[in-house]
């Protein structure tokens, strides 16, 4: 069965000469998303210093490293 059938072309309801290239809005860095994996970092961390917690301060290194690597190009600019 071949699917180069003329007649389902001659009915494809979609038109090209309507299509309009994607062009992106514009976004202020203030109406960016929260970010929480460098406040959830900072939260373990504190539990790690203040009550010696090894496995949190662990996860503060690892939510850091995240937040590190999910930063975008708007944040590096300031």
């Amino acid at each position: 069965m071949s699917h180069n059938n003329n007649s389902t072309s001659a009915n494809d309801p979609r038109q090209p000469s309507a299509a309009e290239p994607y062009a992106a809005q514009p976004v202020s860095p203030q109406d960016l998303p929260v970010e929480y994996s460098g406040f959830i970092a900072v939260v373990f961390g504190f539990a790690g210093v203040m009550f010696r917690y090894n496995l949190s301060s662990w996860l503060a290194i690892i939510f850091c490293v995240q937040s590190l690597a999910n930063m975008k190009n708007v944040e590096n600019d300031r």
